[in-house]
């Protein structure tokens, strides 16, 4: 119910806008975002809510799925992020300031895909089919993404007052969308139960990946091979960001072929003493880091979102419409990524100031 709520709040204040309903299906994945922590579980839960209205008012289906594909990505760098909280472990690094450090990335990040709907509808020349809703329904609408904003205040307000850790601040957030949804009336047993059972999951996957990135690390350090990795690429005398633009170059053949979760547990210990060693903070490597998660989610052959996307699409057209309709944005993420190359302060600006 709060998906649809929050989609039709979005489509009332940027239905009108040039690129309708694509901008409602980029905000709606970013507030959604701000309360899942999962690109696969928001690209699913808003798809399956924007397909149906997308197809109705005649969006062009590569336009719409590449949009929803992409906004998915949304889901592991605006926090909470399960990836945030994997690297975190990893690298002994504030996982906090990781969720902090990810707001304005994500939120920039948002904004670089709603301009390029924009610019790509001024460009073809299209015409908006919807119309014009009343400023009074607009506010009207603001109630439907209430409950998510408050969420969102809730763990990350506590969060970066020093008010609580990371996971005081997620059972802060707990408490909240339990008096929320049992102020609806729609809080149950079965409910409940089946809410303790997907966070018994999602916790088991996480502990279990942190436990193959503690052994892999273990070893590592025993034998020696990071330490000498670290020496030989640093004996290279690249620059720190001509390793950086490297490392993107190497991260996007990997997201290829590898999901994102393996990726970051077969890689973080070789490249990250490698970026340390040249300076790079470690909270702007694990937002890099996510970002080129994001990257391989939906970059072909093996982008999960690409796939999720074209599961859930209302006709029977191929997967090739998902991939055209996606790379533009993928595009999008390595510019923006040498973006903040070129400004870390973009990622440590908020981090730094808690």
């Amino acid at each position: 119910g709060m998906a649809d709520g929050m989609y039709r709040a979005f489509a009332a204040w940027f239905g009108r806008l040039l690129g309708g309903l694509l901008h409602t299906n980029i905000g709606c994945c970013a507030l959604f975002a701000a309360t899942s922590g999962s690109s696969v579980a928001t690209a699913a839960t808003i798809g399956t809510v924007a397909l149906p209205s997308l197809r109705r008012h005649g969006y062009k289906m590569s336009d719409a799925l590449g949009s929803l594909a992409a906004g998915g990505t949304l889901g592991i760098l605006i926090p909470p992020s399960v990836n945030m909280i994997i690297y975190g472990s990893m690298t002994n690094t504030s996982v906090g300031k990781l969720f902090i450090a990810g707001i304005v990335p994500g939120l920039l990040m948002a904004g670089s895909f709603m301009l390029y709907i924009f610019v790509k509808a001024v460009l073809s020349k299209e015409k908006n089919p919807h119309e014009k809703v009343p400023m009074a329904a607009k506010i009207a609408a603001l109630r439907d993404v209430a409950a998510p904003l408050f969420i969102f205040g809730t763990v990350m307000g506590t969060l970066y007052a020093g008010i609580a850790t990371a996971t005081e601040s997620a059972a802060i957030g707990v408490v909240a969308a339990l008096v929320l949804v049992a102020g609806s009336g729609k809080l149950s047993r079965e409910l409940l139960g089946a809410c303790f059972l997907s966070s018994a999951r999602t916790t088991g996957m996480i502990l279990l990946v942190v436990l193959a990135a503690f052994v892999l690390n273990l070893a590592l350090s025993l034998t020696g091979v990071g330490e000498a990795l670290t020496k030989w690429v640093t004996g290279f005398g690249l620059s720190q960001w001509q390793m950086l633009i490297a490392f993107i170059g190497f991260y996007i053949v990997l997201g290829m072929f590898m999901d994102t979760l393996s990726m970051m547990v077969a890689t973080i210990p070789l490249s990250f003493p490698v970026a340390t060693s040249l300076g790079v903070d470690p909270i702007w490597f694990g937002i890099f880091i996510v970002i080129m998660c994001e990257l391989g989610l939906i970059t072909p052959p093996v982008g999960m979102n690409l796939f999720v996307v074209q599961g859930i699409r209302p006709d029977r057209g191929g997967l090739e419409d998902v991939i055209r309709g996606a790379l533009p944005y993928a595009a999008i993420m390595i510019g923006f990524t040498l973006l903040l190359i070129a400004f870390p302060q973009i990622v440590l600006w908020l981090p730094g100031n808690m």
